[in-house]
């Protein structure tokens, strides 16, 4: 009799501890913030929030990618908590495109990176000729923002409406008959020595080793359609929006350290999101 209560005493024990073992790594499951991201300028503000947030308990582990497909595919197969590289237009492209479920966090508009015109075998845009090339991105949404910055500068004419969806096709008037090369948005600053001017989105000009405020011979209008539709974001699945964790990260991103850090760092290049 007493080897059966010795026996039962055990067993409990034993389910005890397993219950309390799935507990406490559920409770350390919720202090790991795992984010995908580009690496510039989106991993490096990230490192700046990496303290802060340790100091809140959270443990927030960064894995960088250099393409633009895998940091959604993995949140949403759920192996990360968010990500950290797109705008909302790209995430929205994306979902349309691909069937996935990502959604913006709360409080999550962290920040926008202004497309500016380089430039490649000309340095003045009042050189531009008959005929010239400007390499622009080839995806959706990066290529309807650098046509909107070439008809910003009158280069171009796109048709009435086309706004944040244009296409070259959308092109209804080209008086310098302008040789529009489509690029992968990485390839662009690439592409320099052998077109007049590039259109390069800010964190691949960063990444190129130019600054949008020293090097571009213009940039988008602060108050223009673009900028309005292309506020970088951290993206979550749906569902997780609202999380602990990652309203403690959207916090971080949005506080008043991160802002002077982002102000002091970029000169232009990034300029924090402080609206809703």
């Amino acid at each position: 009799m007493k080897k059966r209560v010795l026996s039962l005493i055990t067993a409990v024990v034993l389910v005890a501890g397993i219950v309390t073992g799935c507990g406490k790594s559920g409770a350390s499951g919720d202090k790991v913030i795992k984010v995908a991201a580009s690496e510039t300028p989106h991993s490096e503000i990230l490192s700046k929030a990496k303290d802060i947030l340790s100091k809140q308990g959270y443990d927030l582990q960064v894995t960088v990618f250099e393409d633009y497909v895998q940091p959604n595919n993995v949140v949403e197969q759920g192996e990360f908590d968010a990500n950290y590289f797109q705008h909302i237009n790209y995430l929205d492209s994306f979902n349309e495109e691909n069937g996935t479920h990502l959604v913006v966090a709360d409080n999550g508009k962290v920040h926008y990176e202004p497309f500016g015109i380089y430039p490649g075998t000309k340095s003045a845009l009042s050189d531009l000729a008959d005929g010239d090339s400007i390499a622009v991105p080839n995806d959706t949404t990066n290529e309807a923002r650098a046509l909107l910055l070439l008809e910003q500068e009158g280069f171009i004419t796109l048709k009435e409406g086309a706004g944040v969806t244009a296409t070259v096709n959308d092109i209804a008037d080209n008086p310098k008959n302008l040789e529009i090369v489509e690029v992968e948005a990485a390839q662009v600053p690439k592409q320099l020595p052998s077109v007049c001017f590039g259109v390069i989105n800010g964190n691949y000009a960063l990444e190129a080793g130019l600054n949008v405020g020293k090097d571009a011979l213009a940039i988008e209008a602060a108050s223009g359609e673009a900028i309005q539709q292309y506020v970088n974001i951290i993206a979550v699945k749906e569902g997780n929006q609202s999380k602990d964790k990652i309203k403690a990260l959207t916090d971080v991103l949005k506080s008043a350290e991160i802002v002077s850090y982002i102000k002091d760092n970029y000169e232009g290049a990034v300029v924090p999101y402080e609206g809703d």
